[in-house]
């Protein structure tokens, strides 16, 4: 009697397969920065320190800011072995710095689930019209060479934002700063924030701290 043939054994998803653990830096930052938010909008002491380093590292290489080493839990980052380090660290630590900065002298929550950088900054400009300066900033950021670039024109952003009381999803992001740093992940990025950018429509119907009756999704 022949015995059966063995099933293939999967094979294991590659680092820069599209997708490839990019969960574990969305949970990360969601987790540490919905914390850290409750903490800092109930006034708590050791969430406004908190929140005052991290906004000394926004736009800038975290690895060039000692006083962020050990501010962030990362240890989930080393329970997954399939992560590339240097690059969910960079990620991690860029968004979170950037929301701190949106953060900053604001009564209601700047990290919102649910609302990517394209439909925010479709929220900048008045119904039914486009912004031409605000634009000109969302496609430098989309158009970055690197991530340390990136940084600064994300930071650049993040001020018009925080102007306007316009929440993002720094969740979201991280995971796309991540990505971006893949093969082929600039591109995917892009093309998600050009869809919900044009996806979005900007209604009288919005709340006053940004918020509209439905939120655009990750359209990647």
């Amino acid at each position: 009697m022949t015995a059966a043939p063995e099933a293939p054994t999967p094979k294991a998803p590659a680092l820069d397969a599209p997708g490839a653990q990019e969960g574990t830096v969305r949970a990360l930052v969601g987790r540490e920065i919905a914390r850290l938010q409750r903490g800092y909008l109930a006034d708590r002491p050791e969430a406004v320190a908190a929140l005052a380093r991290l906004r000394r590292g926004a736009g800038r290489d975290a690895a060039a800011v000692p006083d962020l080493w050990g501010l962030i839990d990362l240890e989930p980052l080393y329970d997954d072995p399939r992560l590339r380090m240097d690059a969910a660290e960079t990620a991690v630590y860029t968004a979170m710095t950037l929301w701190s900065l949106h953060q900053q002298s604001r009564s209601s929550g700047m990290h919102r689930p649910g609302t990517e950088l394209g439909a925010a900054v479709r929220r900048l400009m008045p119904p039914g019209e486009i912004d031409e300066p605000v634009r000109k900033r969302f496609v430098r950021a989309g158009t970055s060479a690197t991530l340390p670039v990136l940084a600064v024109r994300l930071r650049e952003i993040v001020l018009l934002l925080r102007g306007k009381d316009i929440a993002l999803d720094y969740a979201l992001l991280a995971e796309q700063l991540y990505r971006w740093q893949q093969p082929g992940g600039p591109d995917r990025v892009r093309r998600s924030w050009g869809r919900a950018f044009h996806a979005h429509r900007t209604t009288p119907d919005e709340n006053s701290d940004g918020a509209a009756v439905t939120d655009q999704k990750d359209a990647s």
